[in-house]
């Protein structure tokens, strides 16, 4: 019986290996590896269950049997919920551990996810901002803080309030009306408003002070005669809230509440003010608001009680869609002198105006909907791993991204609604202040918040190509660590804090970087860094200046800092040697190339299945007259490898009358299929060649043929091509067509090994037979000789012929035994042979050696 008539069919090696789900009825529906009508539907998977091979055939002859519908194993909600649970999956909801393949294609789509996320995210950022903005603020700040007055200083030089008064004449009025062009012409009354020509002055500027109360402090009792008024430092509960009512036309000598002005603290370089204060608003025209600050200054509105002056307004650029809130600020400290300082806050209120605007607009949606994305991804994450969900820092970071963004969106709807309203109320009053101070800080919070979630965006892309052992250096280097930095850091600050404590109060009175304990701080740690000024610290103490410099970079820079650089340095040594001796997580171009030869193994092996065909075709006709009938075609295709399943299917798809032979019009019919074929997978090929990559020759199929198939007809030269192309993707993996080739291939050898080892086992059972009948002659050997032994009396004659009668019995009863085969030669040989032993030694004068010679035998 030869291997070609037990081999074993598609079916039975569907269902041997677990692939078959009609294995308990009937044959398996067949692969469509030869339906050539059409694409198939999903290219991962081979399409091999497809009824519509069946859908114009006859029933099946023999012992087909015709396949039946499967049983769906869920309905369309099962499908929709699974559908919609794939949407969320992740390495942290999915049991990717053990599933390589899984765990990468996770990975990516992850990855791919984000940074679809991180795209919009940016868009939406940088759409905020632009490098106007800069440029902006830049013409703001030279004309209202370098602009010289009269005594020769600007704003930034201001240091008592004579020189106030002298920049809000001069400097500011300039500044904030712009009533002649250059040639000393008038500028038209519809056009007046405007700074630079471009920039209007919503609403008017406003003035506001602070005031502490007279005797707000304590005077010694040495200096209460002579001094006779005290005013304290700034605080709220020492403001001074009464109010002259002899200033009929103007505001300026009226207190009104934080509430009233609806006004916000502010956090100065001495302190931090309250909203409230006495406020004088100027006009819409320079010459009245001239008269305005010379009113103030006539009458003293300015006093010794005075601590902050804040001067507001607001601009706007329609040119570039910009506002640029500006306050400057002057401090009056109980000391004496003036301290100016400034905020110009250039901010993007109104946000949807271009095409480009409204394209943000459109990623803004995107992003409101990836953050509702995100909620749930983290909500199933935490509802799976509850509290160990916090243990991962990456988690957390999700949480920080995700409350930041909410945030931020939260503010960009309330911010769009008051900018509306402002608006509308300030066209609407044109000469009232416009209070734009309190919005445009949140929106510079707002902007500072999605810097922030922009760069933990960045950083958390570290989440998803952590499966690179390069890319997790930093990780582990810091992680490992994380113990000795944490004992480091306490035994430097404790060093660093003595030293800022001790430059403090040593060179606080004198140097501006020592003038107060945060100063002090920083100052210490520019010094680190090569930024210091050691002329002043000479200067300040000609004996404790030098030292104190020296034993800071001696037990900071020297010391302290260099431990710390060995720390990181040992520590990444470790990890670098830990490292070379693992193997990546994964190799994302690994998986890439796996990807693209299975695709060219696709295309090699269905171009390898036209080939046979096209044989088919051309040899299967045997006796020439045109008709191919089907056990020609079976007969050819069987010997290529090819399941009775496979070949009926194709069979019974062209064969249109179903007369079981392909007449010449549909023979020409498959043919024009096949050469379809033949052309998409040409272009597929030229594609592959436009991309820079060709898959090789085409691969021949050999596994399809079985082991002990004389198929000398088809080793052409396709076979040298077959064996480098399947070594050199040995290690890739192959295709599922591939793999239901190589598991008939693993049945045959299955069904061959299984004939050798019950041969084998006869062979044993066989040897152990013997061994008992060779045990068993022995036996009789030696009652023989001990009969013989009690029988001395006897003559030679009358013992010979005992044991002959002896022997002869024992051959018989050895002969009427069960034989050892199924042919009953287990025993004769050797039955014979001892026969013929005995026999050949039974003579006269030799029955001493006989026992020995049978056993010998």
């Amino acid at each position: 019986m030869s291997s070609k008539d037990v081999r074993p069919s598609s079916a039975q090696s569907r269902q041997a290996w677990g692939l078959d789900p009609y294995a308990s009825g009937g044959h398996a529906r067949p692969d469509n590896q030869f339906d050539f009508g059409g694409p198939r539907d999903d290219p991962d998977l081979p399409s091999a269950m497809e009824n519509d091979m069946y859908a114009d055939s006859e029933p099946k002859r023999n012992n087909d049997v015709s396949p039946t519908t499967p049983k769906k194993s869920g309905g369309c909600w099962s499908c929709f919920t699974s559908g919609l649970r794939s949407l969320w999956a992740t390495r942290q909801t999915e049991e990717t551990k053990g599933n390589r393949e899984l765990h990468v294609k996770t990975t990516l789509r992850e990855l791919i996810i984000y940074l679809v996320f991180l795209v919009i995210l940016c868009v939406v950022t940088f759409g905020m901002t632009s490098t106007t903005m800069y440029y902006y603020t830049k013409v703001m700040n030279d004309l209202f803080l370098d602009t010289v007055h009269s005594g020769g200083g600007t704003f930034r030089s201001i240091t008592n309030v004579n020189d106030f008064w002298k920049f809000a004449k001069k400097p500011l009025l300039d500044g904030l009306y712009w009533e002649t062009w250059y040639n000393n012409e008038n500028v038209p009354n519809e056009q007046l408003g405007y700074i630079y020509y471009e920039n209007k002055l919503l609403g008017v500027p406003r003035i506001r002070q602070l005031k502490v109360s007279t005797n707000s402090c304590q005077v010694h009792d040495d200096f209460k005669d002579v001094i006779r008024e005290c005013f304290d430092s700034y605080s709220e509960n020492l403001e001074d809230k009464t109010s002259e009512v002899s200033h009929a036309n103007y505001t300026g000598w009226t207190y009104q509440t934080e509430s009233q002005l609806d006004g916000s603290s502010y956090w100065g370089m001495l302190t931090t003010y309250s909203g409230s204060g006495y406020v004088q608003d100027l006009t819409g025209r320079k010459n009245t608001s001239a008269e305005t600050i010379d009113y103030l200054f006539d009458n003293l509105w300015i006093q010794r009680g005075t601590r902050v002056v804040f001067i507001d307004f607001t601009v706007y650029n329609a040119n570039i869609n910009l506002f640029c809130v500006v306050r400057l600020v002057v401090e009056f400290p109980a000391t004496g002198g003036a301290i100016p300082s400034y905020t110009f806050r250039t901010v993007k209120l109104i946000r949807y105006v271009t095409v480009t605007d409204y394209f943000i607009l459109a990623c803004e949606f995107i992003f409101v909907m990836f953050i509702v994305y995100y909620i749930v991804e983290e909500a199933i994450e935490i509802k799976k791993h509850k509290l160990s969900y916090l243990k991962s820092m990456w988690n957390i970071l999700d949480i920080v991204v995700i409350i930041i963004a909410i945030l931020c969106i939260v503010f960009d709807i309330y911010r769009t609604i008051v900018v509306d309203n402002k608006l509308k109320e300030l066209l609407d009053n044109p000469d009232k202040y416009a209070d734009f101070e309190n919005l445009s800080y949140w929106q510079t919070r707002f902007d500072n918040a999605i810097a922030i979630a922009v760069f933990f965006a960045w950083i958390k892309i570290f989440k998803y190509i952590s499966f690179n052992k390069t890319m997790t250096q930093l990780s582990s280097t810091l992680g490992k660590c994380a113990k000795d930095l944490a004992g480091f850091a306490v035994m430097f600050f404790i060093i660093f804090l003595a030293f800022t404590q001790l430059g403090y109060l040593l060179f606080g009175t004198q140097v501006k970087d020592f003038s107060n304990f945060q100063n002090s701080f920083f100052t210490l740690f520019r010094i680190i860094l090569g930024d210091f000024d050691f002329h002043q610290l000479e200067a300040a103490n000609r004996i404790l200046g030098p030292i104190y410099f020296m034993l800071f970079v001696f037990f900071v820079f020297f010391v302290l800092i260099n431990m710390f650089l060995a720390i990181i340095n040992d520590t990444y040594s470790e990890v670098k040697g830990d490292m070379a001796n693992q193997k990546n997580e994964f190799e994302m171009t690994d998986y890439f190339k796996r990807g693209y030869m299975k695709m060219v193994d696709k295309l090699n092996f269905k171009r390898d299945k036209i080939v046979d065909i096209q044989k088919a075709l051309k040899n299967a006709d045997i006796n020439q007259d045109k008709q191919l009938d089907f056990e020609e075609w079976r007969q050819d295709l069987k010997t290529r490898g090819y399941a009775d399943g496979e070949i009926e299917a194709l069979f019974a798809k062209y064969d249109m009358d179903g007369d079981r032979v392909l007449d010449e019009s549909e023979q020409k019919k498959l043919q024009a299929d096949l050469n379809k074929e033949q052309d998409a997978l040409n272009k597929e090929y030229e594609h592959l060649e436009k991309s820079g990559n060709r898959p090789g020759t085409a691969r021949r199929s050999s596994s399809r043929v079985s082991f002990n198939d004389d198929s000398g007809e088809d080793s052409d030269d396709e076979d040298s091509g077959t064996k480098s192309s399947r070594s050199g993707r040995a290690s890739n993996g192959v295709s599922y067509e591939e793999f239901t080739v190589l598991s008939r291939r693993v049945d045959r050898m299955e069904h061959s090994i299984g004939s050798i080892v019950s041969k084998i086992d006869a062979v044993l059972v066989k040897l152990e037979a013997m061994e008992k009948a060779k045990l068993k002659r022995r036996e009789t050997m030696g009652k023989i000789l001990d009969s013989i032994t009690e029988t001395d009396g006897n003559s030679d004659e009358a013992k010979r012929e005992q044991m002959e009668r002896l022997v002869r019995e024992e051959l018989e009863r050895w002969d009427s035994e069960t034989s050892f085969s199924p042919s009953g030669r287990g025993a004769s040989p050797s039955s014979g042979t001892s026969a013929r032993g005995v026999r050949s030694r039974s003579r006269p004068g030799s029955g001493q050696n006989e026992p020995v010679s049978m056993e010998g035998k």
